[in-house]
């Protein structure tokens, strides 16, 4: 799962990986915010109405979904990841936090990616520059974001996204690492990551301590069971 504040540049990097590594295969998500310029329904969201969304919620179709910024919802279908899993297929599900949160309960063998901006004047930057929300919308999403940060430490790694293609680099070598007999990952040089000595406003150290890369003994979800989904029976045109 790769995950981090909005604004970070995750759709930038899925963007590169599809193009860099297609023997990878990318959750689409489900959405009910407006396409921006240049999305495609199917390729980059599904996007819906409120009333399609809430029957994906109620038939159990969606592996999770939340509100991350009180202006839309979003979620993660089932059944592709589960047909995925299956056959062995690598896997990458770009997700928010409330989103992380929600799979790893159901699938506790996930591998968690957190991605990070260089400074918080960047990621700043980044978000009004975009020009497709209000300083309302902004605000609000600044706001998350120093939350987001702040829950840093419940990932497996930290990377900080000071270049679209060395994090894509650095993503491949953790998604088709080698593993050892045991199952265990064997994790790639060069990841160590870090902050430097920025904080978003909000934040004070003892909350940031483990925003410094770091990893889990665990392998990747894309090698593991699917039993977790063993018991959804609900059918999808995904």
């Amino acid at each position: 799962m790769l995950s981090g504040p909005s604004g970070v540049g995750k759709s930038t990097v899925v963007a590169e990986l599809r193009q860099s590594s297609p023997e990878i295969w990318f959750s689409v998500s489900v959405t009910t915010r407006k396409p921006r310029p240049g999305e495609v329904d199917g390729r980059d969201y599904y996007f819906v109405d409120d009333k399609e969304f809430d029957r994906l919620v109620a038939d159990g179709e969606l592996l999770e979904w939340a509100a991350p910024h009180g202006t839309h919802r979003s979620g993660t279908p089932r059944r592709p990841i589960e047909d995925k899993l299956k056959t062995g297929v690598p896997c990458l599900l770009d997700i928010n936090l409330a989103g992380a949160r929600q799979v790893k309960r159901v699938m506790p063998d996930a591998y968690m990616v957190f991605l990070t901006p260089p400074s918080w004047d960047e990621l700043v930057r980044r978000l009004t520059c975009r020009g497709t929300e209000s300083a309302e919308v902004i605000d609000r999403r600044l706001a998350t974001a120093r939350e987001e940060l702040a829950a840093a430490d419940e990932f497996d790694i930290t990377l900080v996204n000071a270049s679209v293609t060395e994090v894509c680099r650095q993503l491949v070598a953790l998604i088709e690492p080698g593993v050892s007999s045991s199952g265990s990952l064997d994790p790639p040089r060069g990841l160590q990551g870090g902050l430097g000595g920025w904080l978003p406003p909000g934040v004070d150290r003892k909350q940031a301590a483990q925003w410094q890369g770091h990893r889990s003994p665990r392998a990747l979800s894309t090698r593991r069971s699917t039993s977790f989904l063993g018991s959804w029976t609900a059918s999808t045109g995904w």
